[in-house]
């Protein structure tokens, strides 16, 4: 159900970016920007303080989790546990004003209360319909949205330590962002008359981007309207934010300026229009203290964007790796709520025993260790790469093994395991284990290459690398060679290097592990002659692969 992502086109980023950037008057530039006013009056439950989201009990409160599609999967609420279980300690739930698609009932929305509750989650409830509002012509307005939300007032009022209200999603298009401001102002406004004292979550105008920076510009006084001061800004990151630089100067602006703000959706996966740095974006997340919710369990029409597939947390995405078990990941950096009960434990478990490996393959290997022992008792183990002095977080699991998968072929690795309990205590290292994963059998990959369109001068592929082996492929190359003197110009899910008609593709992060009897699609447009045959043959790693 989910469409695939709209963006402005790189040329008109590239021009605003210099034109923008930081002289947009009232911009909010770190070393300029005031620090926000405090808050008149505080909501019960969840609330602002100093710039950051806290608890009812004043408890620092850093969201991190994923999006959940109810409103076009009622069906899959169960996925609330599977989520949690994944160690995520906050879920934003799509739901539907009757605009655009059916509205969720006030019985359906307080369920979707209850089981986040029931599962220790704190909720973000968002309405979807008025995404693109302005360029989108299906969308609802920020008003019809706080309308709806006046009707579940019932259902809401008494649940401030369990829920945000993010009145609606992406609620602006490209069109005219500027027009996102007053009925961002008038939509808080009218659900503090109905009564609300929850945090209130606002996104931003760009299909949530803000590359125009209207939110940016216009924050402080969006804030100022809210008598409460309970109000959190939402960027969402998809390719927009393709550099390093773009995700810390738009978050810190917002730090620095005491700017209560999270990253409401980002992705990894690149699309047409750039690939998100998703590394960036969650590292300095984790350095800022501010939450992030990834881009979604599961349901999407482009798949590469779901965590897991068809709902099922066995078949996790690698996607879905990188954001709960990789570096800054949920299972690392998530702690829970302390109104679900959450301690003030300080004492840290003791160190795991030294891991063993087993099942040793090209591309995996299965490590074992004796549990750690902790006063209250372990959450989980974090297991590391360790080697020339730093760490990097490869897998996490809640028991005492784990298969760590995405390794080189015939490379040496050393591991070793971190115990951690609820509170977020995190004991010594364990010693280290020492392993050599195997050699990639030669043969087992097969390769489809097709050409999508072609037009005078260019034309655009397509490419499926398959693994037909028994383990899986990580860190692969392909190589081929074009014949008629074809070049690359722009590749997606690959890198392309080019030397005469030699080609060699490397994966993106998204594709860079092909499961056993799996695949991963690389696209591309390139420039051609009079003739455009297509390549005779191709080897992945090195060796030859059936041309098929």
């Amino acid at each position: 159900m989910r469409r695939t992502r709209t963006s402005p086109l790189r040329i008109l980023l590239t021009g605003l970016a210099a034109l923008i950037g930081l002289t947009a008057p009232g911009a909010l530039c770190p070393g300029t920007a005031q620090a926000a006013v405090e808050p008149g009056t505080q909501a019960t439950g969840l609330h602002i303080s100093d710039g950051r989201l806290v608890e009812g009990n004043g408890n620092d409160f850093v969201m991190r989790g994923v999006n959940h599609a109810h409103t076009w999967y009622p069906d899959k609420l169960g996925s609330l546990a599977d989520i949690k279980a994944q160690g995520a300690n906050t879920v934003r739930v799509v739901l539907a004003d009757g605009h655009r698609w059916t509205a969720n009932s006030a019985a359906d929305v307080a369920d979707v209360v209850a089981q986040c509750k029931a599962n220790r989650l704190i909720c973000v409830l968002e309405v979807h319909d008025t995404t693109g509002y302005g360029e989108e012509s299906a969308a609802g307005t920020l008003d019809q949205a706080a309308d709806y939300w006046i009707g579940l007032k019932d259902v809401l009022a008494g649940q401030e330590n369990y829920i945000i209200i993010n009145i609606g999603n992406e609620p602006w298009g490209n069109t005219g962002p500027e027009g996102w401001t007053a009925p961002t102002i008038a939509a808080i406004q009218k659900l503090r008359n109905a009564g609300f004292q929850h945090t209130i979550m606002v996104d931003a105008p760009n299909w949530g981007q803000d590359w125009q920076q209207v939110m940016r510009t216009n924050a402080r006084s969006v804030y100022a309207a809210d008598t409460t001061g309970n109000l959190i800004f939402s960027i969402h990151m998809y390719s927009v934010y393709d550099t390093a630089a773009e995700v810390t100067d738009y978050l810190n602006a917002f730090v620095n300026a005491k700017l209560p703000i999270l990253i409401g959706e980002f992705g990894g996966p690149a699309d047409q229009w750039g690939d998100p740095d998703e590394d960036t974006m969650m590292a300095t997340a984790q350095q800022l203290k501010l939450g992030y919710l990834a881009w979604s369990w599961s349901g999407n029409t482009d798949p590469s964007l779901d965590l897991v597939l068809n709902f099922d947390p066995a078949r996790m995405t690698s996607w879905g790796q990188r954001i709960f078990h990789g570096p800054n990941g949920i299972a690392q950096t998530a702690k829970e709520a302390t109104v679900f009960g959450g301690s003030t434990d300080t004492q840290a478990p003791t160190a795991p025993g030294t891991p063993t490996a087993s099942a040793v393959t090209a591309s995996s290997a299965h490590l074992t260790w004796t549990a750690s022992s902790d006063n209250v008792g372990i959450a989980g183990y974090d297991v590391v790469r360790v080697g020339g002095g730093t760490e990097t977080t490869v897998a996490s699991a809640t028991g005492t093994s784990v298969t760590v998968t995405g390794l080189n072929a015939n490379t040496a690795y050393s591991f070793a395991v971190y115990a951690r309990d609820a509170a977020g205590n995190k004991s010594a290292r364990s010693a280290t284990v020492n392993v050599t994963t195997a050699a990639t059998p030669a043969g087992s990959c097969s390769v489809g290459y097709r050409v999508v369109g072609e037009w005078s001068g260019g034309f655009q592929g397509e490419i499926v690398v398959r693994n037909t082996g028994t383990t899986a492929v990580t860190g692969w190359k392909l190589g081929f060679s074009f014949a008629d003197g074809q070049t690359v110009s722009t590749m997606w899910g690959g890198t392309a290097a080019q030397s005469g008609g030699s080609v060699t593709v490397t994966p993106a992060s998204y594709t860079n592990t092909i499961p056993a009897g799996g695949s991963v699609t690389v696209g591309f447009i390139g420039s051609k002659g009079a003739k455009n045959t297509a390549p005779g043959a191709f080897t992945l790693n090195g060796a030859s692969c059936v041309n098929g």
